[in-house]
């Protein structure tokens, strides 16, 4: 208990409260290092034993631990930890490989002259869409509170703007994937993107009697919401930081959300198609001798299979990227 350990004239002092051979006693000792240390120990206490860590001034092998030549009886080798010269020669040669091997992998692969200019154009594009929807969801928020309900009958007209800007921005996402400029893969960008913007382009943006309705307010706020850790997490990744609360954020809100946010579109296509039956919007009439009319309404009842395949595609996606990064580990065996 309380151990005190210092380190002076190159001589460790030691001095503790404890239970041991004697017994509950006070226990002392001290060593004198056969050449200079540094005067700073490093000391790790756990319930069953004490850990001193005493740094050599210089890297150099030693012929013993103390300056006398008899090795004192309270000492004994851990052998575990134990390495002779040759050891520790052998040991050192193979970190120097392993060293000149990695310099040597790394010279092969040629240097991208523009990879500064690609991360930096990332860490704003992300660092723009997180600000975006920030900016929706603390408006929302805001608004909810100080309006409740009435809020969402007029979600649209408030926030259609800063909407349109970030999921028109979204299609570079798409564009990042194709190029190879991230690594996610191309088909849920995809999915998400598209499916996004085909509910908000053309569902919201042209019927105006959907854009008074109350499951706008659900489908803007399940969005906002999700981006709020997933745009912050892809800027960090961009400089190689990795903010473990974040990671977990990322990986599991979406979990609730995705398919809330799904269930939302769904309402708002089933509320939409009364609505394109009756005005016959979109609906496409072909020439004759056929004089067949593909009616828009039916095409939004298959969208509504191809919604609910594409919410599963990007739930297993998503899933798979939750196991990789907060899944345990797997350790390399040597």
């Amino acid at each position: 208990q309380n151990p005190d350990i210092t380190i002076t004239d190159n001589v460790l002092h030691f001095r503790a409260q404890g239970h041991g051979a004697k017994g509950d006693n006070i226990y002392e000792f001290e060593i004198e290092f056969l050449e200079p240390v540094e005067p700073k120990p490093v000391c790790r206490m756990t319930q069953r034993q004490l850990n001193i860590t005493v740094q050599k001034k210089e890297s150099n092998w030693w012929e013993r631990l103390t300056k006398q030549e008899k090795r004192p009886l309270f000492l004994a080798p851990d052998f575990d930890r134990w390495l002779d010269e040759s050891d520790a020669e052998m040991e050192l040669k193979e970190k120097e490989e392993e060293k000149i091997n990695k310099m040597k992998i790394e010279s092969r692969v040629p240097k991208d002259p523009f990879k500064h200019l690609k991360k930096g154009y990332l860490i704003m594009y992300n660092l723009v869409q997180f600000l975006g929807f920030s900016w929706i969801f603390v408006n929302m928020t805001v608004r909810l509170f100080i309006l409740g309900k009435d809020s969402f009958y007029d979600t649209f007209h408030t926030i259609s703007d800063m909407m349109y800007f970030c999921q028109t921005l979204a299609l570079m996402e798409i564009m990042n994937s194709l190029i190879g400029l991230v690594r996610s893969p191309l088909i849920p960008s995809v999915v998400q993107v598209f499916g996004r913007n085909f509910v908000l382009f053309v569902i919201l943006g042209t019927l105006e009697e959907m854009q008074s309705k109350p499951v706008v307010f659900f489908i803007f706020y399940f969005w906002s919401i999700t981006e709020l850790f997933r745009y912050p997490y892809y800027m960090l990744s961009c400089i190689g930081i990795e903010w473990k609360p974040l990671t977990w954020l990322r990986y599991t809100v979406w979990i609730p959300l995705y398919p809330l946010g799904g269930l939302a579109e769904a309402v708002c296509i089933v509320q939409s198609i009364p609505i394109f039956s009756e005005t016959g919007k979109f609906s496409l009439g072909l020439p004759n001798p056929l004089n067949v009319t593909i009616q828009f309404p039916f095409v939004l009842q298959i969208y509504l299979i191809a919604l609910f395949l594409g919410v599963f595609v990007n739930f297993r996606h998503l899933y798979k990227q939750r196991k990789q990064h907060l899944g345990p580990k797997k350790r390399k065996m040597k």
